[in-house]
């Protein structure tokens, strides 16, 4: 049933329409990873299918075919099989909107309904930007597993189990990250006194050629430990958008095993990282190693932080409701490029 007043359903979803594409450049801008993932060309929408598909290298030692040779010696023609797609859910999020009769009344006049629903329209989309904020940083295991699949689940404390894009870590070791333990791989828990050697440690498990991790992402107490760590002269920021997770963030450089990395508090909007996961996976004290190449934020070309159908009205109650909706996932080709530093 369509609301009485149609001028003022139109300006409502002109409203909404008008601030869809700010609200996808205010989440992508607003947290450390995506910032970095859209300088790089990696926030990549998708137009359909029913999962997201991300091709991988990989070497079947069972089909490798290259091998030397002499003279008239057979050759091994054999086919092989290097290449594999993972394989992503698409999650759905959506925000809504809502304005009673009585509040369409009392502001009846096109400019009141328009400073209105602006103010609507911010609280909704600030409430959908953190929610996917925060997941970006869990194990998609939250709201009955129909979260983003993010870092907790990316690059897991134990990554030697488990499914992480269609793949069986436990059958397939290529596809495994590094997990890297204060205590268990270092001697001793992460502290300011020993960050930067297990830093490095970490960062050389992960070099492969002239594949390196360009982002450390760190929760506030290893992003604290680390900036303990550093003289003066060391604390080297890098304010180039394009060289750091973006500009506003807290970032500091590593220099360690040959490679240079941004260092970055990775609280996005709702600084969510720092605490303890009820809707996820990942706690605190985490700093991650990502090479953030092989690391993709896939929204869908039409629901992309846009308004839903039309209006939603109960026939029982004098409200109408329009919904924000976003879909897609966060998505790896590269798995085993990245890595997590934990106690």
């Amino acid at each position: 049933m369509a609301f009485a007043n149609s001028s003022i359903t139109d300006i409502i979803a002109t409203t909404i329409q008008n601030r869809s594409g700010e609200l996808a450049d205010n989440v992508t801008n607003n947290n450390a990873l995506l910032r970095r993932l859209k300088s790089k060309g990696n926030v990549r929408p998708f137009s359909g299918g029913n999962v997201i598909l991300e091709e991988i290298m990989y070497i079947d030692s069972s089909t490798i075919n290259a091998n030397s040779y002499s003279g008239y010696e057979l050759l091994n023609i054999g086919p092989n099989s290097p290449i594999s797609a993972a394989s992503f859910d698409i999650k759905q999020y959506a925000g809504a909107i809502s304005m009673s009769g009585l509040e369409m009344l009392q502001n009846a006049g096109k400019e009141q309904i328009i400073d209105l629903m602006e103010g609507r329209v911010k609280v909704a989309e600030a409430e959908l930007a953190n929610r996917i904020d925060y997941d970006l940083y869990q194990d998609g295991t939250g709201n009955s597993s129909k979260n983003i699949t993010g870092l907790g689940l990316a690059v897991p404390d134990t990554p030697t189990s488990g499914t992480y894009g269609g793949i069986d870590r436990a059958s397939f070791a290529f596809w495994q990250p590094t997990s890297y333990s204060g205590v268990t791989n270092g001697g001793a828990a992460v502290s300011a006194a020993n960050i930067q050697t297990y830093m490095t440690a970490l960062a050389l498990r992960l070099v492969r050629g002239n594949n390196k991790p360009d982002l450390f992402l760190g929760d506030v107490n290893y992003y604290s430990f680390y900036v303990q760590s550093l003289q003066a002269i060391q604390r080297i920021s890098s304010a180039d958008g394009g060289s750091t997770a973006g500009a506003g963030f807290p970032s500091l450089k590593f220099y360690g095993g040959g490679m240079a990395a941004d260092v970055v508090l990775g609280s996005g909007i709702s600084g969510d990282i720092n605490t303890a996961g009820t809707n996820g996976g990942a706690t605190s004290s985490h700093m991650w190693a990502l090479n953030t190449d092989f690391i993709f934020f896939r929204p869908h070309r039409d629901r992309n932080f846009v308004p839903i159908g039309g209006e939603r009205q109960a026939v029982n109650q004098d409200a109408i409701v329009k919904l924000i909706g976003w879909a897609g996932n966060m998505t790896s080709s590269g798995s085993q490029f990245q890595g997590v530093l934990v106690a």
